[in-house]
């Protein structure tokens, strides 16, 4: 089983059916595989259903999504997996967005044995 954690954008795509994103999930889903979101997504999607005259209909689309989507929320390593993701950004001179390096952190922990897949 292979596992698709979506990023903001790429999630926001699959909500509206745009882009083929939605169609694509379907078909990961018929051959087994799992689609998800990671905490911090979840956190910045419905930041963004908030500041829009249809809140309440995003807001159900997002809840909606759950039938489908697996909800991955950090664990301990994810942590210590963001602390070594920040800090060897910043070493080479190439900071991201606190969120972005949560996302990649759980992305990297999903599976390892001790998170949920």
């Amino acid at each position: 089983m292979t596992r698709f954690l979506l990023d903001t954008g790429i999630a926001g795509l699959y909500l509206s059916q745009t882009r083929g994103v939605f169609e694509r999930a379907q078909a990961e889903i018929a051959r087994g595989n799992r689609i998800g979101i990671a905490g911090p997504v979840l956190g910045e999607l419905a930041f963004r259903a908030e500041g829009i005259p249809q809140r309440e209909r995003n807001l159900l689309k997002l809840q909606r999504a759950f039938d489908v989507w697996k909800l991955w929320l950090p664990e301990a390593n994810a942590f210590y997996e963001y602390g070594r993701i920040a800090f060897a950004l910043k070493a080479a001179g190439r900071p991201i967005g606190q969120n972005d390096i949560m996302i990649a952190a759980i992305a990297l922990t999903v599976g390892d044995g001790r998170h949920d897949g």
